[in-house]
């Protein structure tokens, strides 16, 4: 909005300094920094409404018995973190830009599961929440929409993304475009709702989960503005997307919003996001690599979540196999996923999410060393 509005009023007026809102990188420090701003300010009122109304994490029998002390904080914290991205979204992006309308969409409808979840848990007191089938309902729904218009409507994108809309880059790989073809819908579902899941599984230790995804969003917010960028692309030898840096502003954004979240997160956490934040914060990370064809590297800038979510497919069906095979369940880790079974050895929960932040900035470089070794 602000960029329409210093356009119109350059025009008009023809004052000095309002020519900076033409510029990418002007626009992405200001949502940063907006969205920061809003997190910090906005925190402890919300805070405040969630401990007023008794929204406090109820405790699970699935976690560490420890996490029970943390029965009682407020959750839902994800308000916090959709209101920081959100709006300084529509205010410093191009909101005629199909990347930026596309993220947003798919980031509040996931929030807007994750909060009838966080509401009937919480509120209703439904100990499962929203069940489980529904919740994929709703990530399918979204993928579908996701994927639908990038198939369908290929042109509603800037010139050239028509050529390669159901195609995806390959790391490493030079002059390596992967066409999923008829394919292309169903891998936009499932990556929506892995990458969904995957946080959703991340977010079970005090700033753990909002740690790694501002980290993952640095990354991307780079790899977006390159993307966009004719002469980077060209030099990297990616296929540009014109426009696409307009999705290093919402990048920026995300990672004020989290910066701001992580204030009171940290460890002792004083709010937890609930799956409000967690789901939106995963269908943000999915959707951006979908629209500027990065789906192959989220294994590796989204190490963290990966690792996180193999830890529970693996522990599940190794349990279940060995319950079959030898009459008796038996498990790999002490706990899945991952961070509970580094709990368990006895680390400490602030080391557990230093060590994981280090892994995160680490694989963060790795996906961005493999845009030039190809």
């Amino acid at each position: 909005m602000l960029y329409y509005l210093a356009e119109y009023l350059e025009k008009l007026f023809h004052p000095p300094g309002l020519g900076l809102f033409r510029f990418v990188t002007f626009r992405a420090a200001g949502a940063a920094l907006t969205a920061l701003l809003i997190a910090l300010v906005f925190g402890p009122k919300i805070i405040a409404i969630l401990r007023r109304r008794q929204i406090g994490e109820q405790g699970k029998k699935e976690a560490p018995k420890s996490h029970m002390a943390k029965a009682g904080t407020p959750t839902m914290g994800g308000l916090i973190v959709l209101t920081a991205l959100v709006v300084p979204a529509l205010l410093w992006c191009d909101i005629n830009s199909a990347y930026v309308v596309l993220a947003v969409v798919v980031t509040l409808f996931l929030g807007g599961v994750g909060f009838l979840d966080d509401y009937l848990k919480v509120v209703k007191k439904l100990p499962k929440g929203l069940i489980g089938r529904y919740k994929i309902v709703g990530q399918v729904s979204i993928g579908l929409v996701l994927g639908g218009v990038i198939y369908f409507f290929p042109d509603w994108f800037p010139p050239g993304f028509r050529e390669i809309h159901t195609s995806t880059t390959v790391p490493f790989i030079k002059d390596a475009l992967f066409d999923f073809g008829i394919l292309y819908i169903p891998m936009v579902v499932f990556v929506l709702t892995a990458t969904s899941n995957a946080v959703n599984l991340t977010d079970g230790l005090d700033g753990l989960a909002i740690g790694t995804v501002s980290i993952v969003a640095l990354a991307l917010a780079a790899i977006t503005y390159l993307s966009g960028n004719a002469i980077a692309a060209n030099y990297l030898n990616i296929p540009h997307l014109r426009g696409a840096d307009e999705l290093s502003i919402f990048c920026a954004a995300l990672v004020g919003a989290g910066l701001g979240f992580l204030w009171y997160n940290a460890y002792p956490a004083q709010v937890f996001m609930g799956d409000t934040g967690s789901l939106a914060l995963g269908g943000a990370i999915g959707s951006l690599m979908i629209l500027v064809k990065k789906e192959y590297m989220i294994p590796v800038m989204g190490g963290i979540f990966f690792a996180e979510s193999l830890s529970v497919m693996v522990q599940v069906a190794w349990f279940k196999y060995t319950k079959r095979r030898y009459g008796e369940g038996r498990r790999i880790f002490k706990m899945a996923p991952l961070h509970h079974h580094f709990e368990l050895k006895g680390w400490p929960e602030a080391k557990i999410v230093t060590r994981f932040y280090i892994i995160a900035i680490l694989l963060a470089i790795l996906g961005l060393v493999t845009l030039k070794i190809r």
